[in-house]
């Protein structure tokens, strides 16, 4: 335990006897973003003004980051709209810091994605590697080891000058932070779009594992419990942004002028996930919470909350990096690498024993009491006495104005339909071509190679696999897959479908590996929720996540809503990135995007039809974005997704690749370039069969649909279990090892050279100096 001697002695803060005799000194709450009916309620819920420590714990807990005040109304749909499969397998649920799924054998897994927007357009590096931390403690928190990363990431137009600078810097603090923890980083996504422009969201996801007794939730029981800090000491990093701590209100002593952006330390959280994991193997800790948002004021107040509802702090005690940091600095710093535990006195000695063994500053602040109240104290003066379930739980909840869209009649009655589509194949080639290098369809490996994908040893899939898989338990082969999608195009079109079209998609990618899609976690990136149009548009997303997730019957165990993504009055598409995780009982059995072999027959499952509105074809060919996005039909991609299961399980498939940004054609040269193995491919069939033209064929992004190789050997059994389960399939081609090419017949062919050239070419020539 760190003596705590050498901490100066503060000068005292703003103390509730103070506030109390001075009930007309005027505060800075809106420069702290409250507004004065949130102000007046703060007064209302003490009997008197708030004490500066009080006011900036309310301040930062009640904003919309904190709070979700704007969208919890909308939230609560996702512990309404469930069934008793949705249950099953869920061991923790919203409301905790990630969500849990019993996965079998006594195995867990936890998993949740957040934003860190603002943050990675102010100072890319350091926003998008502590996004990474923070993501990462969160799993900790829950008992559990983090195995892998994931992300998913909007920029501004690829050939704007200022994308370059946010691409590097958020690439390159992703891969520090991740590759310095020793995590794969198994998949995510990656768009370019001008409504991204001043506006990068960077949703970054976290996986852990755990056995089913060693789960730990965030709250402080047990009256004389001891609450320790332990970690990085505490620093003035973090403190500005939606806090507004920057500002010099809280002192006439000066300039308190911090930096906004936390900064992160890879190597410290290394140590600290290895401390937590051996604490939790001793029985050390009674409850945990990790420090992000809002720093000591959060982690107090919500295991406070959660726990018997009451705690004594003593805020002297907390470790300083800087010795200058005020009192209402040190409870809303958002220094990285900073856990919370509840901890029993007869335990304590082997707490601290445990963080001195690896090197982890620790410190007692205080101990959890029977009073209901949150206390803290400043070098023996009382700053904060609130009941903790106001500061973290009974927040204000808004119910705000919702307008449908003026423009969006007109956006929807403007179809691609009426677009020109080619039939010769010179321009078809071209414009397969066209695709293949757009910026969303060009290939990441610039960006992924960075990423050390398969360090740890259980990657069983990444990218550029429709998933990520990690094998959990090298015994049974147990394994999870899991896939972030989203596309803000489809949502601008329509919100409801766009987001179903989201879920979806995640939900066949998983089940293209041949995992079972188990769980949801979500990241709802919006505009400003004060703009009705928005609240719209986020009011039809959530309710078409809640609704799509029970017809396919798997809980959202949990997630993140980012408000105020827009520039001026312009938002955001709506950008929905759901995160499904799937179970595989033997990563053995895996289904890789592409063929190895020669000669097997490929089949697209499923119906394709004229949908080409917010499609790549028509914003890339004609830089057109209207219309209705595809239909989704849920109940067939529950469909498939048991076809591929059985598949997998009888081991008829070498590869299944989804159909959907970019269509088939998309998926043929995506396929063909997986392994190097190529392939002749016809449309007349699927020309025929679905009464559709060459375009469509190749163009369209029709959902339900799946392109699989299957030996010959395998054929009548393969097409026996499509007939029984009364699903689409048909045979569009075979494999060709021999060729080095991708034949279109009775339309062009295209080497494997030059299809990778103009694939991965896009990248490097944008962003390598």
């Amino acid at each position: 335990m760190t003596d705590l001697s050498t901490v100066p002695s503060r000068a005292a803060a703003d103390t509730v006897d103070n506030a109390t005799a001075t009930p007309e000194k005027e505060q800075p709450y809106d420069a702290l973003g409250l507004k004065p009916d949130e102000y007046a309620s703060i007064r209302e819920i003490l009997g008197r003004r708030p004490t500066s420590g009080e006011l900036a714990m309310y301040s930062v807990m009640w904003s919309e980051h904190c709070s979700y005040k704007s969208s919890k109304k909308y939230l609560r749909q996702f512990g309404q709209k469930v069934s008793p499969a949705m249950k099953k397998n869920l061991m923790v649920g919203m409301g905790e810091n990630a969500g849990v799924l019993d996965v079998g054998e006594g195995w867990a897994v936890t998993f949740k994605i957040e934003s860190h927007n603002h943050p990675s357009y102010i100072e890319p590096f350091q926003g998008a590697a502590t996004g990474v931390g923070g993501i990462v403690r969160d799993i900790i928190s829950m008992g559990a080891r983090p195995v892998a990363v994931m992300d998913a990431l909007r920029f501004g137009a690829i050939d704007d000058p200022d994308t370059a600078r946010v691409v590097h810097g958020v690439v390159s603090g992703i891969s520090f932070y991740g590759n310095c923890l020793g995590l794969p980083n198994i998949g995510g996504e990656t768009w370019f779009d001008p409504v991204y422009q001043a506006n990068p969201l960077v949703n970054a996801l976290s996986v852990g594992v755990l056995r089913h007794e060693d789960l730990h939730l965030a709250n402080a029981s047990g009256t004389g419990n001891k609450v320790v800090l332990f970690g990085a000491r505490t620093g003035g990093d973090g403190i500005g942004g939606a806090s507004i701590l920057a500002s010099d209100s809280f002192s006439e002593g000066g300039p308190t002028k911090r930096p906004a952006v936390q900064v992160g330390d890879p190597f410290a959280e290394k140590v600290l996930i290895e401390c937590c994991l051996e604490l939790y193997r001793a029985g050390l800790v009674e409850g945990i919470q990790d420090l992000g948002a809002a720093g000591i004021s959060c982690a107090t107040s919500e295991l406070a909350s959660n726990g018997d509802g009451g705690m004594f702090i003593e805020l002297e005690k907390v470790l300083l990096r800087d010795p200058t940091l005020t009192a209402e600095e040190i409870l809303m710093s958002e220094s990285q690498e900073r856990m919370m535990a509840v901890v029993e006195p007869g335990k304590l000695e082997g707490f601290l024993a445990v963080t001195d063994k690896w090197d982890v500053e620790t410190s007692v602040l205080g101990e959890v009491t029977d009073s209901g109240r949150l206390i803290i104290n400043w070098h023996g003066e009382e700053i904060v006495n609130v009941d903790p379930r106001t500061v973290a739980v009974d927040g204000p909840v808004y119910d705000r104005p919702v307008a449908y869209p003026a423009w969006l009649d007109a956006l929807q009655a403007d179809s691609a339909s009426a677009l020109p589509r080619p039939t010769d194949p010179a321009t078809l080639r071209e414009q397969f071509l066209a695709l293949l290098g757009s910026p969303n369809l060009a290939d990441p490996s610039w960006i992924t190679d960075q990423y050390d994908n398969y360090v740890l040893g259980n990657t069983a899939l990444s990218y550029p696999d429709d998933a990520g898989m990690i094998r959990i338990d090298e015994e049974s082969g147990l394994g999870f897959a899991i896939a972030t999608d989203a596309n803000g195009r489809y949502c601008q079109l329509d919100p409801y479908r766009g987001a179903q079209l989201a879920l979806a998609e995640a939900y066949r990618n998983v089940a293209a590996t041949g995992a079972v899609p188990a769980g949801v976690s979500d990241c709802l990136n919006f505009g400003s929720p004060e703009n009705p149009e928005v609240m719209w548009q986020f009011s039809q997303t959530v309710e078409g996540l809640a609704d799509g997730c029970l017809e396919l019957e798997i809980p959202v165990t949990g997630g993140n809503v980012s408000f105020y993504n827009q520039t001026g009055d312009v938002p955001i598409h709506p950008t929905p990135v759901v995160a499904v995780l799937g179970v595989i009982d033997d990563v053995a059995r895996r289904i890789p995007s592409g063929w190895q072999d020669d000669g097997h027959n490929l089949y697209l499952l499923g119906v394709t039809r004229e949908e080409l509105d917010g499609s790549a074809w028509a914003g890339v060919v004609h830089d057109h974005l209207g219309g209705r996005p595809p239909e989704v039909d849920l109940g067939r991609e529950v469909a498939l997704a048991g076809l591929l299961h059985a598949a997998s399980q009888q081991s008829l498939i070498d590869s299944a690749h989804d159909l959907a940004d970019g269509g088939l054609a998309q998926a043929l040269a995506e396929s063909v370039l997986r392994f190097g193995v190529g392939a002749r491919v016809w449309l007349g069939d699927i020309i025929e069969r679905d009464g559709i033209d060459p375009s469509v064929a190749l163009f369209s992004e029709s959902t339900g649909r799946v392109i699989v190789s299957v030996p010959r050997e395998d054929d009548v059994k393969f097409l026996g279990l499509c007939e029984g389960r009364g699903y689409p399939v048909l045979r569009i081609g075979v494999t060709d090892a021999t060729s080095n090419e991708l034949e279109i017949q009775d339309y062009f062919s295209l080497s494997l050279d030059d299809l990778r050239a103009r694939h991965r070419g896009t990248l490097p020539a944008h962003f390598e100096s």
